[in-house]
This record gives C-alpha cells, sequence and structure tokens, in this order.
C-alpha cells in the first residue's frame, strides 16, 4: 500500500478552491447591464464554497501524468461548471425544493427561480466555452476528447439520467444494484469524466486507462454510500445542506440495503481496491490514493 502520510490533503484542498475561485473570478467578470443578477448569480453559486472534490480528482490525475496545472484547472472548471449548474437545477422547487447548499442560500433562495434556471443554463454553457478555447488546449483532438468525455458523464446516459432514475425512486422499489447503476450515472458519471479528463490531458491513450477507470469507479460509489451515509447520520451546519430527507422521502438507499454498517464496510472496501487499481503508478498516486481516503471518511 502506498504510503500517504506525507500528503497533506487539507492544503490540497485549500489550494485548488482558491484555484478554482480565481478562475471563475476571471471568467465571470460582473457586467454594468442587465445581465448584472445573472451573473452575481452564476458567482454566488461557483465561488465561495464547495468541496472542489472533482476539480482535485482531475488536476491530481493530470499533474500524475505530467500536466502542467494551468490547462488542468481550466478543465477543472469546466466540470464544476457543469457540477454547479447541476445543483442549482436539483435544488429548485420542481426537484429537491432546498434552502442550503455549501452552507449557503440556494441560487432561486438568493436571487429568484427564473434567475436560478438560467445560471444554471449559462453554466453549462460555460463549460463547453472552456473545454473548446484554442488558448487553454491547443491540440484540437484534446479539446474535441474533452468535450465530448464531459458532455456524454452530462446527459440521459450520465448524470441527468441517474436523475430521472433517482425521481422515479419516489414511487418505485429499487434493488441494489438498480441502486447502484443510478448513482454510477447520477454521482459516479461526473467523478469518472473528471479522472478520464485528467488522463486525456496525459495523452494517455484509451487503452492505457482501465486502472484510472476502474479506480474512478470505485470512488463514485463510494463517493455516494459516503453521501447516503451523511444523509442518516450527518449534521446538517456541518454538511452544509439539508439531511434526513432520504428516509422522509421514502427512497431507497445504499443505507436502507444494506444497513448503516454494511454501507460503511462497503465503501471502505471499495477504498482499499481503487487504491489497488493505481499500484502501477506507486507514490506517484499518493494524492489520489489519499483522495479515495477522504471520500470514504469525510463528515461534509
Amino acid at each position: 500500500m502506498v504510503d500517504t502520510s506525507g500528503i497533506k490533503l487539507d492544503a490540497a484542498f485549500t489550494q485548488i478552491q482558491q484555484d478554482i475561485d480565481g478562475v471563475f473570478d476571471e471568467l465571470l467578470p460582473v457586467p454594468n447591464d442587465t445581465r448584472r443578477r445573472l451573473v452575481e448569480a452564476m458567482r454566488h453559486a461557483t465561488m465561495g464554497g464547495g468541496k472542489r472534490v472533482r476539480p482535485l480528482l482531475l488536476v491530481a490525475t493530470a499533474e500524475m501524468l505530467g500536466v502542467a496545472r494551468d490547462p488542468a484547472l481550466r478543465a477543472a472548471c469546466a466540470v464544476e461548471a457543469i457540477h454547479v449548474y447541476s445543483l442549482i437545477h436539483d435544488d429548485l422547487p420542481c426537484m429537491d425544493d432546498d434552502d442550503l447548499r455549501r452552507g449557503k442560500l440556494t441560487v432561486h433562495k438568493a436571487f429568484d427561480e427564473a434567475t436560478a434556471v438560467l445560471a444554471g443554463d449559462s453554466l453549462h454553457a460555460l463549460a463547453f466555452e472552456i473545454l473548446t478555447d484554442e488558448r487553454s488546449f491547443t491540440d484540437p483532438f484534446t479539446r474535441a476528447e474533452l468535450a465530448r468525455t464531459l458532455a456524454s458523464a452530462s446527459g440521459m446516459n450520465g448524470m441527468a439520467g441517474g436523475q430521472v432514475m433517482d425521481m422515479a425512486a419516489d414511487s418505485a422499489t429499487y434493488d441494489l444494484p438498480t441502486i447502484t447503476r443510478l448513482q454510477q450515472l447520477k454521482t459516479g458519471a461526473l467523478l469518472a469524466a473528471s479522472v478520464e479528463m485528467g488522463a486525456i490531458l496525459g495523452k494517455l491513450q484509451p487503452e492505457g486507462r482501465a486502472p484510472l477507470r476502474s479506480y474512478a469507479r470505485d470512488v463514485g460509489l463510494a463517493f455516494q454510500i459516503a453521501d447516503d451515509l451523511l444523509d442518516v447520520e450527518g449534521d446538517e451546519e456541518t454538511v452544509g445542506k439539508a439531511v434526513g430527507k432520504d428516509s422522509e422521502q421514502g427512497k431507497q438507499t445504499f443505507v436502507t440495503l444494506m444497513g448503516v454498517e454494511g454501507a460503511r464496510n462497503q465503501s471502505r472496501a471499495l477504498m482499499d481496491q481503487a487504491a489497488g487499481h493505481l499500484a502501477q503508478y506507486g507514490s506517484d498516486a499518493a494524492l489520489l490514493i489519499a483522495l479515495a481516503k477522504f471520500i470514504v471518511e469525510r463528515d461534509r
């Protein structure tokens, strides 16, 4: 097992949070016209909060493969833009109807519903503006593969498809394989895309990405199991959003199907499995392995 004791994960999270906020600050200047409210809503959602797990996964993968930090950060901002757009829409009254996100008022509460919808739409568009910018990614094949990977992870065969399955869970009984598939799409697809995009930036050929894809798959499931445990055991102030909603809505989750201890043991097994997939990278994979451990043990 790779020794991760030298990895300062708190410092890595602090740095990625500052870096991502800095890029969004650059990308989202507030205009002096009637678009001001829209951009302020986008800034409210993207800056000053969030763990930035997806950006750190992407940057850590890219840097492990020798990629410079700046283009990796740009790609990471594209992933985060998609993630944040999904949170804005997920919080709307027509979806989960939440008041808090990342310890702040949700966008439709801080602004209004129409502005929230448009802020989400604009962040979705911004993600692909970033990835198709030749100033950040000079190779056109890299730009195309990055954009396709993120698009695939975001739509009906990824995050949005998983969200529909989750909505249907209110009136359906899902077994463990179905819940696993749901979460591989809803949560896992964007986490996997983060690792995949790091590999794309690193010029790793598709046939050489199998270990990273396996790592991302296991991390994605572990992430969702940890979320399900937080919904049962977490503190709303620490988590930064409402907890206990799954049980209130009678949804099937990893916890309801496996029990608290069964779910916790499964998440730990997935963490160990994820680390094992990266054995060929040795100590270069220490940050990714530390991230897998964090995902299982986090309290928010």
